[in-house]
């Protein structure tokens, strides 16, 4: 139970840093997410073990993207951008196949009792992810609805202080757009008048 606090707690600082766009959220993403493996083996929460894995090697990714200011940047911040169409496309493709495959791995091969909500918020959280590392401001939308959508599946599971974090994540998710969303329009000002 102490290590699910631990988690918690790391967890809300993560997506406070995430708000603040402060670089420290991906090795502290590391240790979460290292965390979160043990504690959804436990709970049979398979997808959302594997998920964790994932967020180790993502953070690995996304510190070194922000530290350097993206791939064309030579230096300076990350910049907040929108979706363009082609990522719209493929990360929605991206999306459906994922929650297809971890949805059939979990139904046919594992004693989950949640498969269909585990794969869904699953693949959701693996396309905001890579979403978060290019800083587009949409992801904030994904978390919101996978967060929702975990309560219910941890309530259900009976993970209170986990129900407790998804639902901070989930309030958390709607401040960090607004917050992105102000972030933007500074830019675009900024832009305008350099």
């Amino acid at each position: 139970m102490w290590f699910e606090f631990f988690g918690v707690i790391t967890g809300i600082i993560y997506v406070l840093l995430e708000v603040k766009q402060n670089r420290l959220l991906w090795p502290l993403g590391i240790v979460t997410s290292a965390a979160y493996v043990f504690i959804f083996f436990t709970g049979k929460f398979y997808a959302d073990m594997g998920l964790q894995v994932y967020y180790v090697m993502i953070s690995i990714y996304g510190w070194y993207y922000w530290s350097r200011g993206g791939v064309k940047a030579e230096k300076g911040e990350l910049p907040v951008v929108r979706i363009t169409r082609q990522q719209f496309i493929l990360l929605s493709l991206t999306f459906t196949a994922s929650w297809m495959a971890i949805l059939f791995l979990l139904d046919k091969y594992t004693d989950s009792t949640v498969p269909l909500g585990d794969s869904f918020t699953t693949a959701l959280a693996i396309v905001a992810t890579w979403m978060l590392t290019r800083k587009i401001i949409e992801q904030w939308f994904l978390w919101i609805i996978a967060n929702v959508v975990s309560v219910g599946l941890y309530i259900y599971k009976g993970l209170y202080p986990t129900v407790f974090l998804y639902a901070v994540y989930a309030g958390m998710a709607v401040y960090g757009y607004l917050e992105w969303k102000r972030s933007m329009n500074n830019q675009m000002e900024d832009e305008q008048r350099g």
